[in-house]
């Protein structure tokens, strides 16, 4: 059936052209949106003033020498009237207009007897013929991983998809104008360097050919970012991607945006303060302070767990599957382990421990921040360590990064820093259970 219909949709094309209309022409009259129109539609009544409209067609009823049609634009949906008497071209229009085509409507605003607001079209144009139906028409979008593929259609179909996007959009809105007014200068470092770091990952490798070389595609700006705290930058941030080759679930995608930030001359706790104050009206979790609980005892509460008796490598994965799991309200978890946090400065009081925090809610890891080790020795002895581990199989351990250790000898002022997951705060925001609902093209296996 859906080829008999692209078959009588490609015929259509072929007698516009015919007919001498260009069914892609490159200039559209449209003098207002439809919200617009809209708005100040009494007005229009009284002024009679016509005004040229577009849009995508997406319902339509041919009563003989009416057609009624309506047609949606970003803004809203407008209903159109097309009487023969009025168009020369009313034939061409009624043999070959379809739902889902765009076009150009001018005319004069009405209201139906039933009180409906429309326009009677004095000129019709097709501008852009379709040559698919619409999904929701004949067989719909079926599964949840063609909704994503075919995100074009999701958003078609389903204003709330569409509603995500633009609330994800507001949310990094909101955030660059809150950090704007703090201060804090957005900045822009090298998606392809030569050596993964500021995270426990693996990269993706990509060949430049010129350099005759390979370069990663960055896990985390964090050592880019920290280079600018050396040459003096006081209050930074940066809003990006970057890439995990890492597997698929509810809180994960290979490609994935961040906002991070670095800020000399403050520590963690102060920026836990800040996260707080920065994310609350975002989370909209009340004006409770968030609790906030030691690493070791989170193990306690919510898994009764001893993590002294766990070993260094099974501490991170019991973490997350027995203790962050079940934490749904807002909640710091803090004093995480050196082990596992290479890039952290240690406890004055227990350097097994380090000034680390993270943000836990609905049993994901939204924010995560430190104080800075700017101690370039010790954390040439870390990245020794994790290099030893990297040589030992461990995918996801950290480089030891030459240029990144010389610019640290220079002097890196004490700092705090932290990162946020974009996607995970605005599915959380949005409440998606998946953050491939709010990633408007995630990453999936190609179809062959």
């Amino acid at each position: 059936m859906l080829d008999d219909i692209i078959k009588e949709r490609k015929k259509k094309l072929a007698n516009l052209i015919e007919s001498g209309v260009n069914p892609y022409p490159s200039k559209t009259r449209r003098t207002d949106s439809i919200a617009a129109v809209l708005k100040k539609f009494n007005e229009l009544l009284r002024l009679k003033k016509g005004l040229f409209l577009a849009g995508r067609i997406v319902a339509y009823r041919d009563q003989g020498n009416l057609i009624f049609f309506d047609f949606r634009d970003e803004s809203g949906k407008i209903q159109a009237v097309l009487k023969k008497d009025n168009l020369s071209d009313f034939k061409i229009l009624k043999r070959n207009l379809d739902i889902g085509d765009f076009v150009s409507v001018s005319g004069l605003f009405f209201k139906t007897k039933k009180g409906e607001k429309s326009v009677e079209a004095k000129n019709c144009e097709i501008i852009s013929k379709s040559l698919k139906p619409l999904p929701g028409q004949w067989y719909g979008l079926k599964e949840i991983e063609e909704r994503f593929r075919k995100r074009y259609l999701d958003v078609i179909l389903n204003p709330d998809v569409k509603e995500k996007f633009v609330k994800r959009s507001q949310v990094i809105g909101y955030l660059r104008k809150k950090l704007d007014t703090e201060g804090f200068l957005e900045v822009e470092t090298p998606m392809l360097q030569p050596l993964p770091g500021g995270a426990k990952a693996k990269p993706f490798i990509t060949r430049h050919n010129a350099l005759s070389c390979d370069f990663y595609l960055r896990i985390a700006p964090e050592l880019y970012l920290k280079r600018l705290l050396v040459a003096g930058f006081e209050k930074i941030f940066e809003i990006g991607r970057n890439f995990r080759n890492e597997g698929v679930d509810r809180d994960h995608n290979p490609e994935f945006t961040m906002l991070e930030l670095y800020w000399a001359y403050q520590d963690w706790q102060g920026l836990m303060d800040f996260t707080e104050n920065l994310l609350k009206k975002l989370i909209g979790a009340g004006k409770t302070k968030w609790p906030r609980i030691a690493f070791a005892d989170s193990f306690k509460k919510y898994a009764k767990i001893d993590v002294n008796k766990l070993k260094n490598d099974e501490i991170d994965d019991v973490f997350k599957k027995e203790v962050r799991s079940k934490i749904v309200n807002p909640t710091f978890i803090t004093h995480y382990p050196k082990s596992i946090s290479p890039l952290a400065k240690s406890c004055a009081d227990n350097p097994d421990l380090t000034e680390r925090f993270q943000l836990i809610v609905d049993g994901m890891e939204v924010v995560n921040g430190f104080s800075e080790l700017n101690d370039p020795v010790e954390q040439r002895k870390r990245m020794e360590e994790q290099e030893k581990m990297l040589r030992a199989g461990d995918e996801e351990a950290s480089r030891l990064d030459e240029d990144f250790l010389e610019a640290l000898e220079y002097g890196m002022p004490p700092a705090a820093g932290l990162g946020i997951g974009i996607d995970r705060l605005v599915a959380l925001i949005t409440k998606s259970h998946n953050i491939k609902e709010v990633i408007i093209f995630p990453t999936l296996k190609p179809v062959k």
